[in-house]
């Protein structure tokens, strides 16, 4: 069964004390209602690519130009393949839907042991959705979370807790915030129009361990036509969020120490995060049929055992896309 997104036209009329001139009416505004929709028997399949380039200055905070001079340059990148297919379907409640990642694959620049979060390969999870795209029940997910989590940490514990670099946060920034931009909308049913903004938060996938968020301020850009049907442009502009919803997935907890890199600093501090991005929403059929998402952010750090004078400074480039794959 499929359902059938609603457009409302609204046309405004100005109300004063005096009746309006004859002839002239203020133009007809458009709201589009934007929900989520599945049909029966058909899978959705997306393509999901997250990578970073990530630069280490290791300078003097006497002298900051002396961190041109020496800097530590790296990059890593996430591939997922996932499925998602319609088990129980309510139009006006909550749909049941399985999700399958066919397919994960981890590059980085150096040499490393296998991601964690490569065993996600053939693992599924259930997710139930409501027709703005919030996800109501997500307890399927966050166990095959925690479970891959405990993956990243080495079998040896004689020397402690001692964790791997792991792409686990931009797997949780893929998924969880998988219709972020409709299940943001606060209300849903008023429709949004053409040039409205509403806000909302996303999740932060980093190399080292840091909850953080960033705040994101989301505006229906444009309608456009396509051979799909009608696509919401929705634009979305990034900025450091003052909190985290403590909703939001820990993979893991306790204490532990990381190998690589990132295993000698630690009270990281972002300075700036600037970025912006794109989604097209197929109002007709009622998905997402693809996203990009851009930002950079500049941050310290201090080191694990303190050096006089110095403060590594970590700039953070970042995409996540997601595209829907053609039958």
């Amino acid at each position: 069964m499929k359902i059938t997104s609603i457009i409302l036209i609204v046309t405004i009329v100005s109300l004063s004390g005096c009746e309006p001139m004859a002839g002239i009416m203020e133009p007809a505004k458009e709201k589009v209602v934007l929900t989520v929709d599945f049909q029966q028997g058909k899978t959705l399949r997306y393509k999901f690519l997250t990578g970073r380039d990530i630069t280490i200055a290791l300078g003097s905070t006497e002298n900051p130009s002396q961190a041109r001079k020496t800097t530590d340059k790296s990059s890593e990148s996430l591939e997922i393949i996932m499925a998602y297919k319609p088990i129980e379907i309510d139009p006006f409640g909550f749909s049941k839907i399985e999700a399958k990642c066919e397919s994960v694959k981890v590059t980085r620049s150096r040499r490393s042991q296998r991601d964690a979060v490569e065993n996600l390969g053939g693992e599924t999870f259930t997710l139930t959705v409501g027709p703005t795209g919030k996800i109501e029940d997500y307890s399927s997910l966050d166990a095959l979370l925690k479970e891959i989590g405990e993956k990243a940490f080495q079998a040896d514990t004689s020397r402690g807790r001692i964790k791997n670099p792991d792409m686990i946060s931009d797997f949780v920034a893929t998924q969880w915030f998988l219709w972020d931009s409709i299940a943001g909308i606060e209300e849903p049913s008023d429709g949004i129009a053409i040039g409205q903004t509403w806000k909302s938060k996303l999740s932060i996938p980093t190399p080292m361990v840091m909850r953080k968020a960033r705040e994101v301020t989301y505006k229906l850009d444009e309608i456009r036509e396509s051979e799909t049907g009608r696509l919401a442009v929705i634009t979305g502009t990034y900025q450091p969020a003052d909190s985290v919803p403590q909703s939001w997935p820990i993979p893991y907890s306790g204490k532990f120490q990381m190998t690589g890199p990132f295993g000698f600093y630690r009270n990281y501090r972002i300075q700036s995060l600037k970025g912006s991005g794109e989604e097209l929403f197929n109002i007709d059929s009622g998905l997402t049929e693809q996203y990009n998402q851009q930002y950079t952010i500049e941050m310290k750090a201090s080191l694990l055992l303190p050096l006089a004078g110095a403060e590594p400074r970590i700039t953070i480039d970042q995409t996540i896309t997601m595209t829907l794959l053609k039958d």
